[in-house]
């Protein structure tokens, strides 16, 4: 069921973000324009009293505007009451269980809690909650970044205008109940949203997508495509395309296509013609669009700790009870450790070092 942005009025909602950073500014300044109630709670500072004076501005490939969503300190929050519809999940892997504990208590009896992350966090916030107070959400083709306080950017085109849906929700179980309707609806305001019945499938489609870009932008300081523009630099986009194309594919999940190629085709990439055809689609041609650089990469230029347990390490964890080799994963974790401790400084060169330790 496709749900296209209709214009029509929804009764609106209250809603609670834990998390004021990129996602969680972007979908909470979008949505508290839109008529909703939307209370963001964030652990810095000068994020919430830039939101609180000036409001959330909000950019990208569609008209700036201005938002005016309550913000609160971590600290405060205590006050809120219990009365929310449904609390979005929007803070870094590692902080998902305590956040979501943190923010269970101000739902409604029949409200419910959605991940608006990366990784597989889904299964985290179900167990705190309950599986009847969850709605998994995957969310494609937004990347966004917040570079200074009280901006938020986003910085590839809109799904809608290219066929794509970007939030696709559903029950954990794969039915598609009137709440996941209704939830893809209110994103529809965002951008093209949908309900589905493959949530599973299309999570580890966004894995993958991830798992294939954002270490290798962290690891190297480049950008997208900077990276593609090196021949090392696709080998290792299409190495950790394929094993994480493996894993989803053996482990039964329905995967969809991602990167703009579908799952069996990544799978196939030891084979040299399919590794030439998907290198030549990764050649930045001409105006090929904005270097743009994803969660993991801004994380990393800030100081901040990777997520590259949740992502990259969830490829290796499964792809070793599902037996899947997984090299290229595997030493791109461990390049991510020795960046996240300060041992190694990120760079061009760590793409080849990968490479070299998975025999490629």
């Amino acid at each position: 069921m496709t749900l296209p942005a209709t214009g029509k009025t929804l009764p609106p909602r209250r809603l609670l973000f834990m998390g004021a950073g990129a996602i969680g500014s972007y979908l909470g300044g979008f949505l508290a324009r839109a008529g909703h109630d939307v209370t963001l709670v964030d652990m810095w500072p000068e994020q919430v009293e830039a939101i609180r004076k000036n409001g959330i501005e909000v950019r990208g490939p569609h008209e700036p505007f201005v938002a005016h969503p309550r913000a609160v300190h971590l600290y405060e929050a205590q006050a809120l009451n219990a009365d929310f519809d449904i609390v979005f999940i929007a803070m870094k892997s590692y902080d998902t269980a305590w956040s979501t504990r943190f923010a269970a208590r101000f739902l409604k009896p029949d409200g419910y809690a959605v991940a608006a992350q990366n990784c597989w966090n889904d299964p985290t916030i179900a167990a705190i909650v309950g599986p009847d107070r969850a709605v998994a959400l995957v969310m494609s083709r937004i990347s966004v970044a917040v570079w200074e306080p009280g901006k938020v950017e986003r910085g590839v085109e809109k799904g809608s205008s290219t066929g794509y849906f970007v939030f696709r929700a559903g029950e954990h179980d794969g039915r598609i109940t009137p709440r996941v309707t209704g939830l893809a609806e209110m994103l529809s305001v965002i951008d093209s949203a949908q309900p589905t019945g493959n949530i599973w499938g299309e999570r580890w489609a966004k894995l993958c997508q991830n798992s294939m870009g954002n270490p290798v932008q962290a690891m190297s300081g480049m950008g997208t495509l900077e990276i593609a523009a090196t021949p090392r630099g696709r080998q290792i986009t299409i190495q950790l395309a394929a094993e994480s194309a493996r894993v989803g594919l053996k482990l039964g999940y329905k995967v969809p296509k991602f990167g703009g190629v579908e799952a069996e085709k990544w799978a196939q990439a030891d084979r040299g013609d399919v590794y030439e055809e998907l290198s030549a689609m990764l050649t930045p041609k001409d105006g090929a669009g904005r270097n743009w650089r994803a969660s993991m990469a801004q994380d990393v230029a800030k100081g901040r700790r990777s997520e590259i347990d949740f992502m990259n390490g969830l490829v290796v964890a499964k792809g070793r009870e599902a037996g899947v080799p997984t090299p290229v994963s595997a030493a791109v974790v461990d390049m991510l450790y020795q960046i996240d401790a300060g041992m190694v400084k990120p760079g061009l060169a760590n793409i080849d070092i990968v490479l070299q330790r998975a025999g490629y």
